[in-house]
């Protein structure tokens, strides 16, 4: 499966989806104002099967109806945050369809508490 990480997805996310071919937006050396309309459709010209984004409002912002490409939403584009979904992350692209929607939510960790003084 041919996989794209938009702009916003930290790179080393590609260790978890080592049986497919990975391409960064930056790889692709797509213009850094390309909008998220413009960006699906390179994707798909490209021959993109799945586009990862950590734009959690993607889905809202853009019709996904009749897509070729199947779209992972990552629930952080924060590293320390995203290494611990990889088999979340490789099970979603795995079963992705052609036109599918679908998240991973990744909730923050809990702030540290103040000692009481």
């Amino acid at each position: 499966m041919r996989i794209l990480f938009d702009k916003n997805v930290p790179v080393g996310a590609r260790r978890f989806l080592s049986g497919h071919e990975v391409r960064t937006f930056v790889e692709m050396g797509w213009h850094p104002q390309l909008e998220n309309g413009e960006l699906l459709k390179a994707a798909e010209a490209a021959g993109f099967d799945v586009m990862i984004t950590s734009d959690q409002n993607i889905r809202y912002q853009q019709n996904l109806t009749g897509r070729k490409l199947a779209l992972v939403a990552l629930g952080s584009n924060i590293w320390p945050i995203v290494r611990d979904h990889g088999a979340a992350i490789a099970s979603k692209v795995d079963a992705a369809t052609r036109g599918s929607y679908d998240f991973i939510e990744m909730q923050l960790p809990p702030k540290p508490r103040k000692k009481d003084i």
